[in-house]
C-alpha cells in the first residue's frame, strides 16, 4: 500500500498553472487593495472639498447678513444724523443771535451810570435806565424759552432762570410801567386843579 502523501507535500508538487493562478489572484487581490487605498484618498479630497465649500458657503451668509444689517443701520443712522445737523445748526444759529442779543443789552446796562445824570432830568434818566433793564429782562426771558425750545435736552446751554426784579409789582409790571399809569391816572385831576387855581386867582383879582 503506498504511502499518503502529506499537505504541505501536495501544495510543494502543484503545476506550474495552479501556481501561476495563484499568484495572479495575488496581484488581483494586491491591485484591489491599492484601488481601495486610492478611493479612500479621492473620498478624503472629496470630504476636505466639502468642508471647505460649506465653510465659503458659511461665510458668504455671514457676509450677507452683515451687509443687510450694516446697510440698514448706517442708512438710518445717517437720516437721525441729517436731522441731528440740521438741528445743530438751527441751534447754533439761535445760540448765535441770543449771544449777540444778550451783548448789546448788556452794553446797555454797563453804560448806566447815575453818577452823570443831570439832577433836572433825574426822573426821565431813572425811566429810561428802568425801561434798559426792564428790555433786557424781556429779551432774557424770551431768549432762554426759544434755547429751551429747539431741543428737549437743552441741560448743556440751560439758562438760569430770572425772578421778579426788585422794580417789578404786582401783575409783572416794573415800577416805571406804574408810574406812567399813575400819571396817566392822575393827569386830569392836575388840569382840573390847575383850571380851578386859574379860576381862583383871576376872581381875586377883579
Amino acid at each position: 500500500m503506498a504511502e499518503k502523501i502529506r499537505p504541505v507535500e501536495q501544495m510543494l508538487e502543484l503545476s506550474d498553472d495552479e501556481a501561476l493562478s495563484s499568484e495572479h489572484l495575488d496581484l488581483q487581490v494586491q491591485k484591489a487593495q491599492e484601488q481601495l487605498l486610492q478611493l479612500k484618498r479621492e473620498q478624503e479630497q472629496i470630504e476636505k472639498q466639502k468642508r471647505e465649500l460649506e465653510e465659503l458657503s458659511r461665510r458668504q451668509e455671514e457676509l450677507e447678513r452683515g451687509r443687510t444689517e450694516m446697510t440698514d443701520k448706517l442708512t438710518r443712522s445717517l437720516v437721525v444724523l441729517e436731522r441731528e445737523a440740521y438741528n445743530a445748526q438751527k441751534r447754533l444759529e439761535q445760540i448765535r443771535a441770543t449771544r449777540e442779543s444778550f451783548g448789546q443789552h448788556l452794553e446797555l446796562i454797563e453804560a448806566i451810570d447815575p453818577r452823570s445824570w443831570n439832577s433836572a432830568d433825574l426822573h426821565k434818566e431813572l425811566s429810561r435806565a428802568l425801561s434798559t433793564v426792564d428790555d433786557a429782562r424781556t429779551e432774557y426771558s424770551e431768549q432762554r424759552s426759544r434755547l429751551q425750545a429747539t431741543e428737549e435736552n437743552a441741560g448743556d446751554v440751560s439758562l438760569p432762570e430770572i425772578g421778579p426784579g426788585p422794580y417789578e409789582l404786582n401783575g409783572g409790571r416794573s415800577f416805571a410801567q406804574w408810574m406812567q399809569i399813575g400819571f396817566a391816572f392822575s393827569l386830569p385831576l392836575i388840569i382840573f386843579g390847575l383850571i380851578a387855581l386859574a379860576i381862583f386867582f383871576w376872581m381875586a383879582s377883579r
